[in-house]
């Protein structure tokens, strides 16, 4: 998407966006007043995350990445620095701290990622807790490599990677494992997958499961995968924060889609 695009769509999500003053449904304010606008009670593992991210930002180790997605048909060489593929894959402190707060807050146990990139979101969801168990998929040896190094740096046992083609593994993880308190779509950014990865996942929830999903407005098909998830007659609550968005089930809800400042 071109950078005058983002820009423009950022600005039409910001006038639209609420505050915790405009919401009414107390799930949301709940969300909104105790998770999202809080500030992360940092632990020792978060410091560890950091530091770490510093170093790789100034690597010029190359790898050799195979990208199944989207993001592959705008690379120009397979081979690419660990500094640029955390600067353009991983996500910012920001977000991180936000993923690191919803895991703590609602005590996930089980946490499904696809897409591990650098581990830098892996690593922060599974510091809510060492009761969480987080598997996490990636597609490229190359990358799941480095963050099998990026987990032992920081100490971490509750990460299980898996590395595969979403299409050829997931079903497999799902199927070994029954339940997750929540999934993250971090992976091939295209309608049709996210749409089929969404719909794949569905019968592996619980009434409070929260998935979310990376990128909802990175390209005209994300935002139409975005829009068919919202529409999906399991879906309750949705929230959109620009950058990400976040979907609950919980039956017990009236249907509403909330757009939130961040």
């Amino acid at each position: 998407m071109k950078r005058f695009t983002i820009i423009k769509d950022y600005i039409s999500y910001y006038l639209k966006a609420k505050t915790k003053h405009a919401i009414h449904s107390p799930f949301v304010f709940e969300f909104v007043t105790k998770v999202l606008n809080k500030k992360t009670v940092v632990n020792e593992n978060i410091l560890k995350i950091e530091k770490l991210r510093k170093e790789l930002l100034s690597s010029v180790k190359e790898i050799n990445v195979k990208d199944f997605g989207v993001g592959s048909s705008f690379a120009k060489s397979s081979m690419r620095e660990v500094s640029n593929i955390v600067r353009t894959s991983a996500k910012s402190k920001k977000y991180a701290n936000l993923f690191f707060r919803i895991a703590d807050y609602y005590k996930f146990l089980k946490i499904l990622e696809l897409g591990t990139s650098t581990g830098i979101s892996s690593m922060y969801m599974a510091s809510a807790s060492p009761e969480i168990k987080l598997f996490t998929i990636e597609g490229c040896p190359e990358i799941a490599a480095l963050a099998a190094e990026n987990i032992k740096k920081i100490g971490l046992n509750n990460i299980n990677q898996i590395i595969g083609n979403f299409d050829d593994v997931l079903i497999q993880v799902l199927d070994k494992e029954k339940y997750f308190d929540c999934i993250f779509f971090d992976g091939n950014h295209s309608k049709d997958a996210t749409i089929r990865y969404f719909e794949q996942c569905l019968p592996y929830i619980g009434n409070n499961t929260f998935f979310i999903f990376d990128d909802i407005n990175w390209s005209e098909g994300m935002k139409e995968a975005w829009s068919y998830i919202i529409k999906h007659p399991s879906v309750k609550v949705t929230i959109d924060l620009y950058f990400i968005g976040i979907v609950t089930f919980r039956k017990e809800l009236s249907k509403e889609d909330f757009i939130i400042r961040f």
